[in-house]
């Protein structure tokens, strides 16, 4: 199947025909030159692996107690330009 490529701003581009097209619009695509040809690959999403053997690597014990609680300590904003008592209490303003 013959194509063109074309100039879009300051790269090459090539238009793929609908019937070779295998990603969905706006899908990131690894590409990769071997020897005289560009290679075109899907850039598949970084899984995080199976949950449930995550999980088992913790012991039942884990965090049985909760979490340890802290209290807020007061910020020193001054370096900012601003004060830890501001009337906004610390929202920004729009």
């Amino acid at each position: 199947m013959l194509t063109r490529a074309f100039k879009s701003g300051n790269s090459l581009a090539v238009r793929i025909p609908k019937e070779l097209g295998f990603v969905d619009a706006a899908q990131d695509i690894e590409v990769e030159r071997v020897g005289n040809t560009l290679v075109l690959r899907r850039v598949q999403p970084e899984l995080i692996g199976d949950l449930s053997e995550i999980f088992a690597a913790f012991s039942p014990s884990f965090m049985a107690e909760g979490r340890e609680f802290h209290s807020q300590k007061e910020r020193d904003w001054s370096e900012f330009g601003q004060t830890g008592n501001s009337s906004t209490d610390g929202k920004m303003q729009g």
